[in-house]
């Protein structure tokens, strides 16, 4: 893989989930280097003064009026990092530390910070090396920043905590340090916290989710399509005129998909005359609205997270003038937005999904299927609490969308009274997306059921393929089964792109 280089300039979302989830290397550019070496010498030159700059020569937060003097000030930035090595719970994902961990490296390395080269390549080192500092879960309000995650990044740094190594085990991080011929570091001034006062997790995050999400969104339609074949449905409420008198740009995306995917579908052709229903369902009729709603969120999240991957983030920062000044910047508010913005729809995408898995599971409702799309319904069960499973997860993803950045909560002895709670948004937004995930492979599940009970009817080329890539891992129609492992091949046929590739083989990309 093609090793990524930090300017200071920032870096792109696909850089970041190459770092996080492919473990691509990364290296520090000589534009870099040059920013953060003038910067360095802006904040060396100020730690010799006697006049008071926050975080070099004073304390943290609300003991920013606690003077440090010269001889303290080493250790005054190796005892904040460990003081704020304070979180508790499990330790968050392996990709979302490595994606945090090149955020801060990017931040630093745009020369706003004034910290030395050494501090942002012990960071890339460790990126490259596999080794990965156990961030616990709980810690971080958004503000300011992701401190507590970040500071246990910084004390693997220094050689102390905890690291999991390439090989699976957990140990100490001067032993992982030792083996991976890595020396710890002796901070300077100011850059405890130039490493531990940004938004990096948070914006990992929803750089992740965003990925999840661009892929998950097709992956809707591919269902959607599947359920309006299954189900008798009608490709007529996604015609491009029709579609055209309301100019929201997702909702257009995810029509053209429906039409595509269910273009020359005998199915649907089978009952387009005579059929005594003037029109469907909402949740067959409007599976482009909802998803192109979706559609929609994710660009604005998009816009929010490109900004952020191009902005230098810390407190104070240094100007390229040589001034030194205290900002807000740190404030997590835009990317906790962004998150719970995405949670919510999130939830509705998989709301409309497991209404039209309902409506698959109703004989009264399903034009002729099975119950429960079962053989002898009765003795079998069929799929009945495969959807029961996804409603639970409907469920869950309602209360998941609830927004975590309306609950802000003072900390710091009022000094920071107002903070974004954008690690608990973007915390609850991974959940969703895992819900999601899910929920869409039993709505797949259901609707392969459907489309191979409409034999000899053959169904749309794009849904064929979906249908014969299910088929591939998990059989069709017949008496009860364990069904957990089905529904769990599905799922990850869903995380992977295997469904989504197979689809876009035979009718080319989606929108």
């Amino acid at each position: 893989m093609s090793e990524i280089e930090l300017t200071a300039t920032g870096l792109s979302a696909q850089e970041v989930v190459a770092v996080a989830r492919l473990d691509a290397p990364v290296m520090l550019g000589a534009r870099a280097r040059a920013a953060m070496e003038r910067s360095a010498r802006v904040v060396e030159a100020l730690s010799e003064s006697a006049e008071p700059a926050y975080g070099v020569s004073t304390g943290f937060g609300s003991l920013a009026l606690v003077a440090i003097p010269t001889e303290r000030r080493e250790d005054l930035q190796r005892a904040l990092v460990r003081s704020h090595s304070a979180g508790m719970g499990e330790a968050v994902e392996r990709e979302v530390v490595r994606a945090l961990m090149v955020l801060r490296a990017r931040s630093l390395a745009m020369g706003c910070s004034g910290v030395r080269v050494v501090v942002a390549e012990q960071l890339l080192a460790l990126l490259n090396a596999g080794l990965t500092p156990v961030v616990p879960e709980h810690g971080s309000l958004g503000a300011s920043g992701d401190l507590a995650p970040l500071a246990h990044c910084g004390l693997a740094l220094m050689g102390e905590g905890e690291v999991d190594c390439p090989d699976g085990t957990r140990r100490p991080a001067a032993d992982a340090l030792a083996g991976a011929g890595l020396a710890p570091i002796t901070l300077g001034p100011k850059e405890g916290l130039a490493l531990i006062n940004g938004t990096d997790g948070i914006l990992g995050m929803l750089v992740l989710a965003i990925e999840d999400l661009e892929q998950l969104v097709r992956v809707a339609d591919v269902a959607a399509a599947m359920s309006v074949e299954a189900l008798l449905g009608t490709d007529r409420a996604f015609a491009q005129e029709l579609i055209a008198l309301r100019p929201q740009h997702g909702q257009a995306d995810s029509a053209a998909n429906l039409r595509s995917l269910l273009s020359h579908s005998e199915i649907v052709a089978s009952h387009r005359y005579g059929d005594p229903r003037v029109q469907d369902a909402y949740s067959l009729r409007c599976a482009p609205q909802v998803a192109g709603a979706t559609r929609d969120t994710l660009a604005h999240a998009r816009r929010v997270a490109e900004a952020e991957l191009a902005s230098a983030i810390d407190n104070p920062m240094v100007l390229p003038d040589g001034r030194v000044e205290s900002c807000g910047n740190f404030h997590g508010a835009p990317l906790g937005f962004a998150c719970d913005f995405l949670a919510i729809a999130a939830a509705e995408l998989g709301a409309i999904a497991e209404r039209r898995t309902d409506r698959l599971m109703d004989h009264t409702r399903s034009q002729g299927l099975p119950p429960f799309l079962a053989p002898d319904a009765g003795v079998n069960s069929g799929l009945m609490i495969a959807h029961y499973a996804q409603a639970a997860m409907v469920a869950e993803n309602r209360r998941l969308a609830a927004p975590a950045s309306v609950d802000s909560l003072p900390t710091s002895a009022m000094q920071e009274d107002h903070v974004s709670m954008g690690w608990g948004a973007a915390r609850k937004l991974r959940a969703a997306i895992s819900n999601l995930t899910r929920i869409l492979a039993v709505e797949l599940t259901a609707a392969a059921r459907g489309l191979d009970l409409r034999a000899p009817l053959r169904p749309a080329a794009g849904t064929a393929a979906a249908l014969a890539a299910v088929r591939e891992r998990v059989p069709g129609p017949g008496p009860d089964r364990f069904l957990s492992p089905e529904l769990a091949a599905v799922e990850e046929m869903v995380r992977s792109g295997e469904v989504l590739q197979a689809v876009e083989s035979a009718v080319g990309r989606l929108s």
